[in-house]
Order: structure tokens, then sequence, then C-alpha cells
């Protein structure tokens, strides 16, 4: 009898330093482990990054014996950062930019770690899964002979920033400094137009000569040249997305292979919840979830406002002003995560004149509103009958959190794709509404309870809440599997097909 185990090859998989990409990262490579226990896996990163993961790989129900995790040296002094400044989520926004750069002085350590791999196997591995962002891994993939997999979040959003920052529509051609107030966004419909307002605040200053554009064109086109993408996202919600980025991917496949969530939201079973909530992210939270829980349990269905900016993002000092009173104007329950403003350290403590004058005293008499520092258990308050709707910055793995669980979103983007995952989900999917765009938007208290009022009463937030229920249901769908493990899902087959072509390969050196 052979009892030799089987052996499917390695998959190196390499994020670029940012928390919420190192969360979808981490959650590919469990349900790669799931489906493939027989294949290597070794996660990338540098040191800071790896000590937290290794606190979220050891903190979830189950063990994955199959995912090893490797350093690469960073020291973020020699690039003129902040003392321990290897993701973004510590780093002041300031400073975003100076680490996108930095980490491309990654790829000698990173070529090494692949050379290495090979010589100690005798093997080249199966495929390189990197971030969209880090497009100079291609040629390292080339170099040893091995496929390269762009891994990124959404369509619609990806293929946004991919277009407008290859060809820049919004600027004329003329050599002047001028904007085309409204324009079309090549590779899309030609019925479909942007305005200038729409952008991420960033990108309306860009130009051909702009150092991020520049550098955003060579890692776009190189990602462009990998051997396919892996989409974290669902064939059926996303149907111009994907259109459009299959168009910019030529003939490569794209396969779409989320949400990629905890299984327990997707079935239903939320009592482990709030175990793979913190290994998800690896975060301790500001409030237990169990207080959360205890909280929300005595709020009546869908009558509670969610409100976070993710984990590096932040509104301003003024605008947070705002948000409270037109808080306390609409007069709905809410729980907020509380971070310091924009033009603070965002490691600092939260101040209380922050907020206006007796706001925190008022709250917690009224028991209206739960404020919570830093962190909260978002998983389990997406997932609670009580929670209503989400004020959110519209990063992705928020934007799918949400939407998995029928939850309708107010709409505050503060950053990278976040604007156009808000217009998606305004325009093509009517789940959501745009509150305002970018930190340092003019925002009155007034627009702030008109928005709520609008998404939490009346019709139009009943049409929202129907359209999210529809588009639960299909993400739920996706990942379903009929029993006995004969798939059902559409992402459920395609992540299956995408490692039936990459387990097939196996070079020998």
């Amino acid at each position: 009898m052979n009892t030799q185990q089987q052996d499917d090859g390695h998959i190196i998989m390499f994020p670029y330093l940012a928390q919420g990409h190192i969360t979808g990262f981490l959650a590919l490579a469990k349900f790669i482990s799931q489906r493939k226990p027989n294949i290597k896996i070794t996660f990338v990163s540098t040191p800071l990054n790896i000590r937290r993961l290794q606190s979220a790989l050891t903190s979830g129900t189950t063990i994955h014996n199959n995912i090893c995790l490797a350093e690469l040296p960073f020291s973020s002094a020699d690039h003129g950062l902040p003392p321990n400044s290897e993701n973004t989520d510590s780093l002041p926004p300031q400073f975003i930019l100076k680490l996108l750069y930095a980490s491309e002085t990654l790829k000698p350590s990173f070529d090494n770690l692949i050379t290495e791999i090979i010589t100690n196997e005798k093997r080249v591995p199966n495929c390189i899964i990197a971030d969209g962002i880090f497009g100079w891994v291609h040629d390292t993939a080339k170099r040893v002979g091995t496929l390269h997999f762009a891994f990124i979040p959404g369509a619609y959003g990806t293929a946004m920033i991919y277009s407008v920052t290859l060809y820049l529509p919004h600027r004329k051609n003329d050599g002047s400094s001028d904007l085309i107030e409204e324009f079309h966004v090549p590779n899309f419909p030609d019925s479909y137009r942007l305005r200038i307002s729409q952008l991420p605040v960033l990108m309306r200053a860009d130009t051909k000569e702009s150092p991020p554009v520049k550098f955003f064109q060579k890692q776009i086109s190189l990602t462009l040249g990998s051997d396919g993408m892996l989409c974290d996202s669902v064939e059926e919600i996303e149907v111009l997305g994907l259109e459009t980025l299959r168009k910019l991917m030529e003939s490569k496949p794209v396969w779409t292979i989320g949400p990629l969530l905890p299984s327990c939201l997707l079935q239903g079973n939320k009592k482990n919840v709030s175990v793979v909530s913190h290994s998800r992210t690896g975060k301790e939270f500001g409030i237990s979830p169990e207080s959360c829980i205890e909280w929300l349990n005595h709020q009546k269905p869908s009558s509670v406002l969610y409100i976070s900016f993710g984990s590096e993002s932040a509104i301003s000092a003024p605008n947070m002003m705002e948000l409270a009173l037109g808080l306390e104007k609409s007069g709905k329950s809410f729980i907020w995560v509380l971070r310091p403003p924009s033009e603070f350290d965002s490691k600092s403590e939260f101040k209380s004149e922050w907020l206006p004058e007796g706001f925190v005293e008022r709250m917690n008499e009224s028991k209206k509103g739960l404020l919570v520092k830093q962190w909260a258990p978002q998983l389990e308050i997406l997932s609670h009958q009580s929670t209503g709707a989400f004020l959110s910055h519209c990063g992705w793995n928020s934007t799918l959190e949400s939407l998995s669980q029928g939850v309708p979103i107010i709409g505050w983007p503060l950053g990278a794709e976040q604007a156009f995952n808000s217009l998606m989900m305004e325009e093509e999917m009517g789940v959501c509404v745009g509150l305002a765009n970018g930190s340092e938007a003019e925002v009155s208290s007034e627009h702030v309870q008109k928005v709520i009022e609008q998404v939490m009463d009346g019709s139009k937030g009943e049409e929202m809440l129907k359209k999210a229920t529809v588009i639960a249901e299909k993400i739920c769908d996706a990942m379903r599997e009929d029993e006995g493990g004969h798939q059902k899902g559409s992402s459920v087959r395609s992540v299956d097909d995408f490692l039936a072509s990459v387990t097939s390969k196996k070079v020998v050196v």
C-alpha cells in the first residue's frame, strides 16, 4: 500500500503592506489551504506584519499546517519613515506614498527567497500570487519560470483605477492643466461617463508627470501582463466590472473567487463569528464582542447605524464634529468606531474635544450611541439583525462584509478605489447613497441627518434593503456547495478551476 502523502506543490503569496490587503490574502490562503490541504503555501511579508499574522493564524478554530510564514528584512528608517512602520495602518497619510515606493526595494530579498525555495525543494513553485500593486513580481516569476497571478479586490473599482491611471481621461491632451468636467473612461461602455467630482480626491490632480502616476502606470502595466487575476468578488454581482477587467486582461483568465469571508457568515451560523473576526484581522477590539452583541440585542431590528472608516482612514476634525451633530439630530441608534481625525496621529489617544461638548455623556445616558475606540468586532455587528445600515469608507473588505449580510451602505470614500466602490454600489446596485467624497469634503450636520433618514426611513431605504437582500443571496449562493462536496456556487467552481490549473504544473530543477 502506498502511504506517501499527495504533494500538490507550492504557492507563494505576497500582499501589499496594508492591513486590508493582508486580511484578504490571509483569507485566500486559508481558503486554498482548506480546499488543497496537500499544497504548501508560503505567505511573505515584513517582520512586524509576520508577527501579527502569527497571531491571526493561531487564534482561529481551524489549524492550517500547510501555511508557513516568510520574513523579508525591512527597515522603515532607511526610507525616511517613522520607526517600526511596515503597515499603512500605522502611518499618517503623508507617509503612505513613501511606504508604497519603499515596498519596491523588497524585490532583491524576495528574489533571494524564491531562489532559496527552489534550491531547497529542487523545484519551481507552482505560482506566485502577488498583490496587484506589486507588478514588479512579474519579473521575478518570469526569471524563475513560474506563473504570476495578481490578487485584486473588486473588479469595478480595480478596472476604474487601472483605466483612469493609465489613460488620465480627465486631462486634456493639449499640455494645459485644465480638467475635463465630464469624460468617458476607456474600456468601459461608450455611454459610461464620469464627472471630476466622482474621482478619488487625490486622482483629480494627477498628470502624466506626477510621481504616483508614473509608479502606478508601471506597476499596472506589469500586472496586466500577469498570467491571470484572482478577484475577491462574485460573478453575479459585478457584471460590468468583470466585463471591463477581462477586456483589460485581453485573453488571460480572471477568476472570481469571493467573497473571502468566514463560512459561518455565509451559512447563517454566527455563533463562532467572534472567533473568526479576530483571526481574520489579528486585531484586539476596543470592546468585547459579547458587550457589543448585548447592546445590539436591546435594539429594534434594522434600527442601528454602524459607522467605521476602516483600518487606515479617518475624516477631518470639523467633519467629525458635523457627523456627531447629524447623528444626534437623526435620533438613530448607532455604533461608531472612533479614531483620531485625519489631522492627528492615528495611534494617539482619542480626545473627547473632537466631539461636541457633552456628546459622550448624552450618548451614555440615553444609550442611543455606542462609542468604540480604535477597533470593533465588525463581522458581529454587520451580521446582527439590529444593524440597518453601514456608514463606510467603502473599502472592499468592508463592502463585501456589508453586502453579504444585506446591509445597505452610506458611502464616504476616503482613498484608493473606494470612490469607485461607492459609485458602483449606488449606480449599478442601488444599495448605497453617497454622503461625501474625501476626508476634507465639506459636510454639514443637516446633510448627515438627511442622508441617514433617507437610507434608514422611507421608501428609498426600503428599496435599498430589498436590493441588498437579493445581493446577499447571490453572494451566499456563490460560495455554496452541494452535499458530498460537489460544487454549486460560481466562486467555488472558479477557485477549484484555478487550483486545478496551477497544481497540474510542476517544474523540477
